[in-house]
């Protein structure tokens, strides 16, 4: 009974302290209402509250009110589509009224095109925009990877490795021959569309965190503004550019863990083995060509990596001059072994305005640097059709050596035999050594690309709605890739020509490409007026 009763008072113990508890916590939050409305005092219903830095929100009702349990020193972040978000600290208060302020880009939609910017809902073409702040571009590598599955017709196939080259496709391709890529226009500069040596895209070279926005022509009145070359649609970015007031100044830093997310499942060593004799026979020559040893060939040629990037960027007002200046930095490391890039980008430009506005300029500079590491895609291939009853190395001397000299196929194991006249040949059905095909070959390419332009936008004094844009602008890049193959290695025996003798390849490519575009543009709204019946 004495124990019974010892056990009740143990659980009431812990019930007050529960309770105490529990009024402790509700006793550091406070509850804090308020209305939401815009300039004009109508409310906004389904206005978002956050409370910041925690997954705690709310939305206003069909008045306009909203109440949300808190923290007393909290920050509350207001925001509402076509207005700019707020954020206000609680400071105690229990009540907080906000109203909002209209962002006229927003609700007007404007969206760039060939010639300057509309109304998305004045387009007559059929226009989607893919903006990163939306869809948090600090995740992406490269500029294709936020596309993918943001814009209905645009088909966005990744060709791997850690540049992150893709085929694009606006609705689908239109030719069997010709190119189906479409025209990528970067702050008013068309970009070669035969592309570059040693780049996957041009997309490949532009930091994520340095766009702005990306505006898709998908349809032929694009054709209208840059001509037959448009034919499989455009993508025109634009990066970010100076804002008046004070410099501001914004650091990013980003790491990525990379890992095959997923293996093909084939047979093991032991697995292998029990089919061969099953299927041959204990005694047959393809059950003594098999091996002792048990290899994933997949583990062997795959990795997980750690990836990052950092960037910089100033912008803000000198003077009348507002300025944007940007550096970044990528290093991406591929899941296939040997496979990497390194790239680096540095963008700088000026928009200012004279003449009481009547004179735009826009100059903008950029250069990048990108060194691919490529590894040996067909590695991969050959990971999964390889014998994995076999090791990765071996000591087989080269013929006529001694054990003191470099092992056949620099160490690593192939199916081959040596004739009698000492010529090692290899087995034309077999696949190649997976890792020995990656580590045998060094495959690099340096990039180096400059773009840029000036355009001027000059709205005549007589007649504003009359503007004359001219834009000079031009796109440089040179290439330096190397390809070559290690002495003695298999890919050097393939190659009977050279008898084990390694070989190398070096291929240099320089383009360059000026623009000069002059046009008139006239654009006046009138009011709207209603027929008479």
């Amino acid at each position: 009974m004495k124990h019974y009763q010892t056990g009740i008072a143990r659980k009431f113990l812990f019930l007050m302290v529960g309770l105490l508890c529990a009024i402790g916590a509700t006793a550091q939050s406070i509850t804090v209402r308020g209305t939401v409305v815009d300039p004009s005092g109508e409310p906004l219903i389904g206005a978002s509250i956050l409370a910041e830095g925690t997954s705690v929100g709310t939305a206003t009702d069909i008045g306009g009110n909203y109440a949300i349990n808190v923290n007393p020193d909290a920050t509350l972040v207001f925001s509402y589509v076509g207005y700019d978000p707020q954020s206000v600290a609680v400071k105690g208060r229990t009540t907080i009224d906000v109203t909002m302020k209209e962002n006229s880009v927003m609700l007007n939609e404007v969206v760039a095109i060939g010639y300057g910017v509309v109304k998305k809902s004045d387009a007559t073409g059929s226009v989607a925009v893919v903006k990163p702040d939306e869809i948090e571009a600090g995740l992406a590598t490269s500029v294709q990877d936020m596309l993918v599955g943001q814009t209905p017709g645009v088909v966005v196939t990744t060709a791997g490795g850690p540049e992150g080259g893709a085929s694009i496709r606006v609705r689908g391709g239109s030719s069997l021959n010709a190119s189906n890529d479409p025209l990528i226009v970067l702050d008013g500069v068309p970009l070669d569309n035969g592309g570059v040596q040693g780049m996957g895209n041009p997309l490949a070279m532009i930091s994520p965190e340095n766009i702005e926005s990306m505006t898709i022509l998908k349809d032929a009145s694009a054709t209208a503004i840059y001509g037959a070359r448009a034919s499989n649609g455009v993508i025109i970015v634009t990066t970010k550019r100076g804002k008046s007031g004070k410099p501001q100044i914004n650091f990013s830093a980003n790491m990525y863990i990379n890992h095959a997310h997923k293996r093909w499942d084939v047979l093991s060593a032991d697995e292998f083995r029990n089919l061969i004799v099953e299927r041959f026979g204990e005694n047959s020559d393809a059950a003594n060509a098999l091996g002792d040893t048990s290899t994933d060939w997949q583990d062997e040629v795959l990795r997980t990596t750690v990836s990052s990037d950092y960037s910089l960027s100033i912008g803000g007002t000198a003077g009348v001059l507002p300025y944007h200046a940007n550096i970044s930095y990528t290093n991406s490391n591929g899941i296939i072994k040997t496979s990497k890039m390194d790239r680096l980008t540095l963008g700088f430009n000026l928009s200012p305005k004279f003449f009481q506005d009547h004179l735009s300029v826009n100059a903008n500079v950029k250069g990048f640097y990108v060194r691919n590491q490529f590894g040996d895609a067909g590695a991969l291939s050959s990971a999964i059709s390889y014998d994995p009853t076999h090791p990765v190395r071996s000591d087989l001397p080269i013929v006529g050596g001694t054990s003191g000299q470099k092992y056949m196929f620099n160490g690593f194991y192939e199916v081959a035999n040596v004739n009698s006249e000492g010529v090692v040949q290899l087995n034309d059905n077999a696949s190649l050594n997976p890792v020995g095909m990656l580590e045998n070959k060094d495959n690099y390419a340096n990039v180096y690309r400059s773009n840029g332009n000036l355009q001027l936008d000059y709205s005549m004094h007589f007649l504003p709605e009359l503007h004359a844009n001219l834009n000079l602008g031009y796109d440089v890049s040179k290439t330096n890739e190397t390809n070559a193959t290690a002495a003695n290695s298999a890919e050097a025996w393939k190659n009977h020509e050279h008898y084990g003798g390694g070989y190398k390849t070096d291929t240099y490519q320089f383009k360059s490409n000026t623009m000069l575009e002059f046009y008139l543009n006239y654009k006046k709204e009138f009011e709207d007026r209603k027929s008479v019946v």
